[in-house]
């Protein structure tokens, strides 16, 4: 077998990949609300038009339900070789951010515009699920035809809960012991390979004051006031994080995100409780306890210095970083060499300040890496903002890189 068979068989039935890709944004699965059981049904019957079963693996409604969630089905897709070699799990995760407002595309349309196909997820990770699935089409169309046979086995992983943390998704598979692989390639962008990346930690602070009519302020306590100490508290510590580098290319350094704030009940009433919701990135190097022991200490000094003042705070999301490791060598290097010869130009390794589901399998001692199809950078996507969209020839080249790379490590 040629890696130039492989690409052919990937050029000749681009456009039915395309088509694949188009009908997977069409699926809304805007998360929240998370009701993502219909697209993994949609995907199920894609799969099944091709010739391969997917196992639906549907999470428990009240293990859903706790989430926020209305309904997730993983999925699963076994595709068994020769006997021996390794197992190589895909995975792409399906869930996504509410489009927003700003779009010049309908998110849900999968409109193709100057070589670029646009949609919520059309970059993150939807594109992938093509990727994977066609790049394993060409592997098997490609050794049967020169019969050549492979060893070892692929996963496909589709889950759908990657933006509320993973753990109802590969956590869940992994978890109940229904895939252990060997290696494992996920979701990711066509000019990196990513391996390594922060952790996340997601806080509810609510604080408490007391109502009062805004004729009679001193009556009440000021819960915003409150709210706006603590803020300053952890903008100021904030600046501080930019003083600690990590030693990983392509992470700088821990930093802080207030991106939610709510509260008060009108306009002339002293607001008597105020919720804040912090998002705080962890590089690799940081340790998770100490790191939020110390935000809870930023919020209750800032609190004490407030009269009246109570607060409450709320673990929402601990995701741990993705650290670098020797495990997965093989598979990196491949990707390195088949994306260079396909796009003309070196793939370099990095970190990436993203948090993904990627740290699941790699607590379970899975290696892994992250490439897939995509932009330079994340932002170059428009990924979790209007317009989202993959240039169609990344798509291209990043299934020819997969391709390559699992023939290189099945043969």
């Amino acid at each position: 077998m040629s890696y130039e068979r492989l690409d052919a068989w990937i050029d000749a039935h681009f456009d039915e990949q395309v088509r694949l890709l188009q009908e997977l944004v069409r699926v809304p699965t805007d998360t929240p609300p998370g009701d993502n059981a219909p697209h993994a049904e949609r995907t199920a019957e894609l799969l099944a038009a091709i010739g391969w079963n997917a196992e639906k693996h549907p999470v428990p409604a009240e293990r859903v339900h706790a989430c926020g969630l209305r309904s997730i089905t993983n999925l699963i897709v076994r595709r068994r070789y020769g006997d021996g070699g390794r197992t190589i799990a895909l995975n792409a995760h399906g869930d996504v951010v509410p489009p927003g407002e700003g779009w010049t595309h309908d998110p849900y349309g999968g409109e193709i515009e100057s070589g670029r196909l646009y949609g919520r997820a059309s970059a993150v990770s939807k594109s992938d699920f093509t990727t994977y699935i066609h790049a394993v089409r060409a592997l098997e169309a490609v050794s049967h035809a020169v019969g050549e046979p492979l060893a070892g086995g692929v996963e496909l992983h589709f889950t759908y809960d990657e933006e509320f943390g993973g753990e109802l998704g590969p956590g869940w598979l992994l978890g109940q012991g229904l895939t252990k692989p060997d290696l494992l390639i996920a979701a990711g962008f066509s000019y990196q390979v990513v391996v390594a990346h922060n952790g996340c930690l997601q806080m509810e602070v609510t604080v408490h004051g007391q109502m009062a009519h805004a004729a009679i302020p001193d009556t009440g306590v000021d819960a915003l006031q409150g709210a706006v100490a603590i803020l300053e508290a952890l903008y100021r510590q904030n600046t501080l994080y930019r003083q600690v580098r990590s030693q990983v290319p392509g992470i700088t350094h821990p930093y802080l995100n207030v991106g939610r704030i709510e509260g008060g009940t009108n306009t002339n009433v002293v607001p008597g409780k105020v919720v804040l919701k912090l998002d705080r990135r962890m590089i690799p190097e940081e340790n998770p306890v100490e790191v939020e022991a110390d935000i809870r200490r930023v919020i209750a000094e800032a609190a004490a210095r407030c009269p009246g003042i109570r607060v409450e705070i709320k673990r929402l999301l601990l995701a741990e970083a993705w650290k670098p490791s020797a495990g997965n060598a093989e598979l990196v290097a491949a990707l390195q060499r088949h994306g260079e010869a396909v796009f003309g130009e070196p793939i370099p390794t990095s970190g990436t300040p993203l948090y993904t589901d990627v740290r699941l399998y790699g607590a379970a001692g899975v290696p892994a890496a992250i490439y897939g199809a995509g932009p330079r950078t994340v932002f170059d996507s428009n990924a979790k903002r209007a317009d989202e969209h993959v240039v169609l020839e990344d798509l291209r080249r990043a299934t020819q890189v997969v391709a390559r790379t699992l023939y290189d490590l099945l043969r």
